[in-house]
């Protein structure tokens, strides 16, 4: 509920004053950034508490980290924060989530029968 709610909400509205309206809005572009810096000092301090978001990986975490990882896109620096970017750089990290940014894959679509082999792999 973090991500639907604050995190993805707010990172968007960042995005969009700070990156993408036809008119640069100073009050706009301040008030979504300072609004996705203090959700940001929330998840470090439960990130200082635990390793991920509810415990264990989940589905918050991979919900979550795709919204934190472009904080640089919406203009908001992640510095001091260290349990957030502790975090940050640990999904990133994990294989499947390697694999996932790599969708398109950058080699050549496997053909219909290593479809079942490459979905397992995925699903480890």
């Amino acid at each position: 509920m973090f991500q639907m709610g604050g995190v993805g909400p707010m990172m968007g509205q960042a995005n969009v004053f700070f990156r993408y309206a036809p008119e640069k809005i100073p009050y706009a572009i301040g008030r979504y950034q300072r609004e996705v810096r203090r959700l940001f000092e929330v998840l470090d301090k439960r990130l200082g508490e635990a390793e991920y978001l509810g415990g264990d990986y989940s589905i918050a975490d991979m919900a979550t980290w795709p919204w934190v990882r472009g904080h640089d896109w919406a203009g908001v620096g992640v510095d001091g924060l260290d349990n957030l970017q502790r975090w940050l750089r640990d999904i990133g990290e994990r294989p499947a989530v390697l694999r996932g940014r790599n969708v398109p894959p950058s080699e050549p679509q496997p053909t219909d029968d290593k479809l079942k082999d490459i979905r397992d792999k995925l699903l480890v």
